[in-house]
């Protein structure tokens, strides 16, 4: 969006991966996002360059945006909660072993308090150049997948966290007069480094909270005859609550929430605030719980099992208009339905099969390891259909797991005069309309909707 947005400013992307370098300069990128083809194609040559020249284009530079990785520990002190900051670090002493110029360092990754700390000791202690000052702003991205374009041409807010010092000052202004090209000043705050880099944890936390609330609130309505989008919508209207991220689901997904949350659990712990981290933990917790009573339900709804039986699942994207599948609950849900013997066949419009294969295979926070030690799953374990209709055929369950757009418009009745009988729909975005999928004759089911008479009987 620089390059786009300020033409007079070069831009270099830069990563030691080639392949993923050859990509990003090709006419196919490596990420599906709505608008970013425009995006890229309108100033790459211009002033948007992709390149595997990471000396180069770092000792050049100005400004380094670091957007590295930041993954869950996966052994070790604080396994499946800490940030693993190896990446970061690995960064940081390319940066000052290359550089012959000061240099505003940009906080990019999702980090936790206080790693600007590290990481300029890192940088002061590699640089050979007594000469070389590093100045570290946190810039924290407040971005959603399917919508990220739009977000970044009209943000709610651009954060920028620096030290309270004249060259910390100095630089929060540098890069706050990049986004004044197009975001109003009124728009960008201006914090201290910790604040900043606290707040991208909370801001995932609270809204990963928000859906674990009201998927709490989708199993007590399912108990007792209420409807979750009613009463979603009752408290919605409240000024004070708000309508967003208060859509019942199978659970959320995605890059971040989950490793935010377990990272600020961490943190947490590590000063001793024990009860405040239980409280966010329950989110997470919540999350599974959601996913489990999803394939319970499935399971109780066809007679108690689904050895043998083929399942369609419709999507395996973590939301629509993505083909991201990090942490998606389509993982757990397959997972839980080929451990009871289900036969699994999945449909999304965007994921490739070969990405399905290595999900599933992947040990839980390996995935956003560069390289995962666990092989793909056999490609006889499950299988990959070409389209809605293959998917469903033959098959004695659906299970919409992603609200893509294009699953409300499918003919329905084809669909289920290609299943076997009795043929069950669970629609785990509630994306549906339920009352003309049961005139046709499915079984519906959605989250925290009041349950089908033939669910009731069988649960």
């Amino acid at each position: 969006m620089i390059a786009l947005k300020c033409p007079q400013i070069e831009v270099v992307v830069v990563d030691i991966n080639e392949q993923r370098i050859a990509a990003w300069n090709s006419d196919k990128l490596p990420i599906y996002e709505p608008g970013l083809d425009e995006v890229v194609k309108t100033a790459r040559g211009r002033n948007l360059f992709f390149s595997t020249d990471v000396t180069k284009h770092v000792a050049e530079a100005d400004i380094v945006f670091v957007s590295v990785n930041t993954p869950t520990k996966t052994r070790g002190v604080g396994a499946g909660k800490a940030a693993d900051l190896t990446y970061w670090e690995g960064a940081a002493r390319v940066i000052a072993s290359v550089s012959k110029s000061s240099k505003i360092i940009v906080e990019k990754s999702t980090v936790p308090v206080k790693t600007a700390d590290a990481i300029e000791k890192v940088l002061r202690r590699n640089c050979k150049d007594p000469n070389v000052q590093f100045e570290i702003l946190s810039n924290p991205e407040f971005l959603a997948e399917g919508t990220a374009i739009e977000d970044l041409t009209a943000p709610d807010r651009v954060l920028i966290g620096g030290k309270d010092t004249e060259s910390g000052r100095a630089a929060i202004a540098t890069l706050a007069s990049v986004y004044a090209h197009w975001v109003p000043r009124e728009r960008i705050l201006c914090t201290n480094l910790w604040s900043a880099e606290l707040s991208k944890l909370t801001a995932n936390a609270m809204l990963a909270q928000r859906i674990s609330s009201v998927n709490s609130i989708s199993a007590l309505c399912e108990a007792t005859g209420a409807d979750v989008q009613q009463v979603a919508k009752s408290i919605g209207t409240d000024s004070r609550i708000g309508p967003k991220f208060l859509n019942a689901s199978v659970g959320f997904g995605g890059s971040c929430f989950q490793k935010d949350i377990l990272n600020l659990v961490y943190i947490c712990e590590s000063v001793g605030l024990q009860s405040v981290a239980d409280y966010w933990h329950q989110v997470i917790l919540m999350n599974d719980y959601q996913k489990q009573r999803f394939v319970e339900r499935v399971i109780s709804a066809m007679f108690n099992t689904i050895s043998k039986k083929k399942i369609a699942i419709y999507g395996f994207a973590f939301k629509k208009d993505t083909g991201d599948t990090r942490e998606t609950p389509a993982i757990d849900v397959c997972r839980g339905l080929m451990a009871d013997g289900a036969r699994v066949c999945v449909y999304d419009p965007q994921v490739e099969p070969q990405q399905v294969y290595q999900d599933l295979g992947t040990e839980k926070f390996e995935w956003d390891h560069p390289s995962p030690r666990s092989p793909p799953i056999a490609k006889t374990a499950i299988a990959i259909a070409p389209d809605h209709m293959e998917a469903a055929r033959d098959a004695h369950a659906i299970c919409v797991l992603t609200e893509w757009d294009e699953f409300k418009s499918y003919d329905y009745q084809a669909i289920y005069d290609s299943m076997n009988k009795p043929a069950f729909i669970f629609d785990g975005r509630n994306i549906l309309d339920h009352a003309k999928l049961r005139e046709i004759g499915f079984i519906t089911y959605g989250i925290g909707k009041p349950l089908d008479p033939f669910l009731v009987k069988s649960y």
